[in-house]
């Protein structure tokens, strides 16, 4: 009898293994997961809600605009004192920073500055439109927001020269038209500039800088129904 029970058991529990689903069969993989993420709201999340390597994990165009306007306080500063030219170099040395720390290691910017974050926009706002879900709604203002972001890395570039040229001068007399256009070139890190002379800033090369970007990722975002 108890060999009989045992058979029963033994041919019971087979029963159930062959009609027993496999174990979490029905589950996705984490590679699954990630296939069906929207990869365009996930590089647009990058641009303006967080990034791996930004101070505080802030989005990349936030943080680009947080150490455009700590180079403009910085800037304005310098012009604030153009008798004075170890208060301008003093200042010059902290617009540097803001803009591109590799090139002053220290100062009251976040560390990350504006070169690295304005190019991290336009890489990620340019993976977004490349994106099998990109809708043209991302393709259209994804040129918008990387055009305004293109010409912030060109003018950190003229912020950055005229900061060195208030650093190599001699007197203040000599430095004080530099720091005049280090502060200009500043401003239009956020502001862009009218370039073709019609009284607006569009986002167009040349003109728009990190506002535009900013205006334009709120109009992606809206289109997204973000």
């Amino acid at each position: 009898m108890l060999i009989s029970r045992i058979s029963v058991i033994a041919i019971s529990l087979l029963l159930a293994a062959c009609v027993a689903p496999a174990k979490d069969s029905a589950m996705p993989t984490s590679d699954e997961t990630a296939m069906a993420k929207n990869m365009a709201h996930v590089h647009m999340g990058h641009v303006t809600d967080s990034w791996g390597d930004t101070p505080d994990e802030m989005g990349l165009l936030p943080t680009a605009i947080a150490e455009a306007e700590i180079a403009v306080q910085h800037a304005g500063f310098a012009a604030d004192q153009l008798d004075n030219l170890e208060w301008m170099q003093t200042h010059a040395k902290h617009v540097l920073h803001a803009v591109d720390p590799s090139a002053i290691a220290e100062g009251p910017g976040l560390g990350y500055g504006v070169k690295n974050a304005a190019g991290g926009v336009a890489k990620h706002v340019g993976f977004a439109a490349e994106s099998d879900a990109a809708t043209e709604n991302v393709k259209l203002h994804a040129v918008h927001v990387a055009t305004s972001a293109d010409n912030t890395l060109w003018r950190v570039d003229e912020v950055a020269r005229y900061a060195w040229q208030v650093l190599a001068a001699s007197t203040a007399a000599e430095a004080a038209p530099a720091a005049n256009q280090m502060l200009r070139h500043t401003r239009q890190l956020l502001d862009g500039r009218d370039a073709n002379g019609d009284g607006n800033v569009t986002w167009h090369e040349d003109e728009g800088g990190l506002r535009k970007s900013e205006e334009h990722m709120g109009f992606m975002r809206a289109g997204e129904n973000l």
